[in-house]
C-alpha cells in the first residue's frame, strides 16, 4: 500500500509504504485509541453525568441502570425461589429418611436414648414435649415482601446440612450394632461339625464300656475316619492335646464363655493360637480315646458347663440330607442302643 503526500504544484511529492504487517499495526492502533477515548467519554460524560445530575444524560443513565439493576434482581429471585423450592423438597426426603432411621434404629436394637444428642437440645426438648413425630411439606421463611431472602434460605440449608450429619451418623451406629449382631450369630456354634446323621444324643444313657448309666455330654457324629471335621463357628483355638478319654483333642474358644470340643480326632489341622471361621476344615475323625469305632464327639460348653448342642443346632438346615435337630424324628430304643454302642 502507497500513500502519495504533495504540498503544492512545485513540491516533491513524499511517498509512504507499508507492508501489511505495518497495516495492521496501524489498524489495531487506531481501534485500541478509539476504545480508549470511548471508555473516557462514559466515565466523564455519563457518569459524571449522573453523579451531578445533568438535565438529560443523568436520566438516560438512571434509566439504563434501573433496568440492568431490575433484570438482575428479577434473575436473583428466580433462582432463589427455584433453591427454595429444591430445598423444601430435600428437606421432605429428609424427614422420610429419619423416620424410616428410627424404624430401623427399633429393629436394630438401638434405644432411643443413645442417639437422642444426635438430636441436639431444641429438637429433644420439642420432641419431649410434643411426645410425637413431625412432618408436612417444607414451607420456607418469607421476607418482609413475602419471598425468599438469601439469608433465610442460606440459614434452612445450614440446618439441612446439620440434620443431613446427623442422619448419617444414625445409620452409621445402626449399621454398627446390625455388624455386631452379624458377628454374634457368626460366633454361635449352629453349623454341624460332620456332614453326616447324628448317633448318640446329649443325656444319660448306657455306658459302652461298664454298661452302667452314665451322663453323654455331647452328640456323636458317626463317620468313617478321615471324614472333615469343620469348625461350628467361628473362634480361636485354644486347647489340643492327647486326653485320655476324648483322644485326639481341639477345643475353640467363641468368646463370652463359649467353648466347643471336637474328640476322638485322628488329624489334627489347625494348632494353639489359630483364628478359625465358620465351616472351616480343623481336623479329621477318628477313633482315638475312649471310643468303640470311629466317629465325632461333639460339645458345647458355656462358662465350662456342658450344654446339649442339639439346642445350638435346632435353628439351621443342615448340610444337604442331614436334618436339624429339631426335625429329627425320634428314634426308637433299639436304634439308640446301637448308636450308643459308639462310644463317649
Amino acid at each position: 500500500m502507497q500513500i502519495m503526500i504533495t504540498h503544492g504544484g512545485l513540491a516533491h511529492t513524499r511517498v509512504l509504504q507499508f507492508n501489511r504487517l505495518q497495516l495492521a499495526l496501524v489498524l489495531t492502533t487506531l481501534m485500541l485509541l478509539l476504545l480508549f477515548l470511548s471508555g473516557l467519554v462514559y466515565h466523564f460524560v455519563f457518569i459524571t453525568a449522573a453523579r451531578e445530575r445533568w438535565p438529560v444524560v443523568s436520566q438516560v443513565v438512571r434509566l439504563v441502570v434501573r433496568d440492568e439493576i431490575a433484570q438482575r434482581d428479577r434473575f436473583l429471585r428466580e433462582n432463589l425461589d427455584v433453591m427454595a423450592t429444591k430445598v423444601g423438597e430435600m428437606q421432605a426426603k429428609l424427614v422420610k429418611l429419619e423416620s424410616m432411621g428410627e424404624r430401623v434404629s427399633s429393629m436394630a436394637g438401638v434405644k432411643a436414648e443413645e442417639f437422642k444428642p444426635l438430636m441436639g437440645p431444641a429438637r429433644a426438648a420439642s420432641a419431649a414435649v410434643r411426645g410425637g413425630g413431625q412432618g408436612g411439606p417444607f414451607v420456607p421463611g418469607l421476607s418482609v415482601n413475602d419471598r425468599v431472602s438469601l439469608e433465610a434460605l442460606m440459614s434452612d440449608m445450614n440446618g439441612l446440612d446439620v440434620r443431613t450429619d446427623q442422619t448419617t451418623d444414625l445409620f452409621t451406629l445402626i449399621e454398627s450394632r446390625l455388624l455386631e449382631g452379624r458377628l454374634t450369630q457368626l460366633l454361635v456354634p449352629s453349623s454341624a461339625p460332620v456332614n453326616g446323621p447324628v448317633g448318640s444324643g446329649f443325656g444319660f444313657r448306657i455306658d459302652p464300656f461298664t454298661g452302667h448309666g452314665a451322663l453323654h455330654m455331647g452328640l456323636d457324629f458317626p463317620a468313617d475316619i478321615g471324614t472333615p471335621i469343620l469348625a461350628a463357628a467361628g473362634g480361636v483355638v485354644v486347647n489340643t492335646e492327647v486326653h485320655p478319654a476324648y483322644g485326639n483333642l481341639v477345643e475353640i474358644d467363641h468368646g463370652n464363655g463359649l467353648v466347643t470340643r471336637y474328640a476322638h480326632i485322628s488329624k489334627l489341622l489347625v494348632k494353639n493360637g489359630d483364628l478359625v471361621k465358620r465351616g472351616q476344615l480343623v481336623a479329621q475323625v477318628g477313633n482315638t480315646g475312649r471310643s468303640t469305632g470311629p466317629h465325632l464327639h461333639f460339645e458345647v460348653l458355656v462358662d465350662g458347663v456342658p450344654q446339649n448342642p442339639a439346642r445350638f443346632l435346632a435353628g439351621r438346615a443342615g448340610p444337604p440330607g442331614v436334618p436339624a435337630a429339631a426335625e429329627r424324628p425320634r428314634r426308637s430304643r433299639a436304634a439308640a442302643s446301637a448308636a450308643a454302642d459308639s462310644g463317649g
